[in-house]
């Protein structure tokens, strides 16, 4: 008991370790058409339980049906428990920053036009993923470091619509849309 707490520990260290490197890093450039075709979103479903109304903006810029892929991330979740979105948790943090859970794995090979970092929490699991995503625009809440996201809309986590009414203007600006 006493050994797997010390790991954990020694395991966070290392994610920080890592984050801190690639965040020191220039961001690698995603070579996608200007557009929005595909959206990955990074959910904190502990602060943000509806996660599912992101499907609304397969409508909103009229992508394929397929075109979202969420993930959220809860602290502790129960395997057993049917979720609505793919979930992962600190459990799943491996060494070196990695993050061993097959929907991140399969997240992680996708590559998007926009990332929306959906959470107002210093997580380190959430930064990891973040920044470990291959997309051409991040959009994030203002609460966050400003290294992680391109775009940051100053908008509260439980207003949904304003996020995605600001979001549809600011992408209009980038002439994204």
């Amino acid at each position: 008991m006493f050994f797997k707490g010390l790991q954990d520990k020694f395991k966070v260290k290392s994610g920080q370790k890592f984050l801190q490197e690639e965040m020191q890093k220039p961001p690698t450039e995603v070579t996608r058409e200007k557009g929005v075709s595909s959206i990955g979103c990074i959910v904190d479903v502990d602060s943000f339980q509806n996660a599912e109304v992101f499907y609304d903006l397969i409508d909103e810029y009229s992508l394929r049906p397929n075109a979202i892929k969420i993930i959220g991330y809860k602290r502790e979740y129960d395997k057993n428990s049917p979720y609505a979105i793919q979930i992962y948790s600190d459990k799943d943090l491996g060494w070196k920053g990695e993050i061993e859970n097959g929907y991140v794995l399969e997240f992680l090979g996708r590559e998007y036009d926009m990332l929306i970092n959906y959470y107002d929490q210093d997580n380190l699991m959430m930064k990891l993923l973040s920044v470990k995503t291959q997309a051409r625009i991040k959009v994030g809440l203002g609460a966050l470091d400003p290294k992680i996201n391109d775009l940051i809309l100053n908008t509260p986590l439980n207003d949904f619509a304003l996020f995605k009414s600001e979001l549809k203007k600011y992408l209009k600006v980038l002439n994204e849309l």
